[in-house]
């Protein structure tokens, strides 16, 4: 009986932790046949970006909005461009998940006014945006 417990226990801890690595995965790069919505914010003369902002309010508030349908985010800061010494062609990246363009437009709709608004707080730059669907 006490066998049967310690492989009981066994066998879901492997199915807790087969779903967190999925999970984790998910967050991070996205899955193929998964959407990524990646915000670009580009270098140049005057461009100010407030990284501190973007990532500890500014992100979590967006991923907040989305809920459940959000499968994930990531925020890049740009270092160089293409090669170290090169001026960074974007200042900073901004990625979100979704296992669905449906569940992306149902999410961004009804909050893009609020989403918006928060951008002068850590930028002052025209961000461009790009929906694609990962493949690999």
């Amino acid at each position: 009986m006490k066998r049967r417990f310690i492989l009981i226990l066994f066998v879901l801890f492997a199915l807790v932790s087969k779903a967190q690595e999925t999970q984790n995965i998910g967050s991070q790069n996205g899955l193929p046949g998964w959407y990524k919505i990646s915000i670009l914010y580009p270098n140049g003369k005057g461009k100010q970006f407030d990284m501190d902002y973007y990532s500890k309010r500014h992100m979590p508030m967006v991923a907040a909005l989305f809920g459940d349908k959000l499968k994930g985010y990531s925020i890049d800061k740009g270092i160089s461009g293409r090669t170290p010494n090169d001026a960074v062609t974007y200042l900073a990246m901004g990625y979100f998940y979704f296992e669905q363009l449906s569940d992306y437009k149902e999410a961004f709709g009804p909050n893009v006014e609020k989403i918006r608004s928060d951008i002068p707080n850590y930028t002052n730059i025209q961000p461009i945006v790009q929906i694609s669907k990962i493949v690999k």
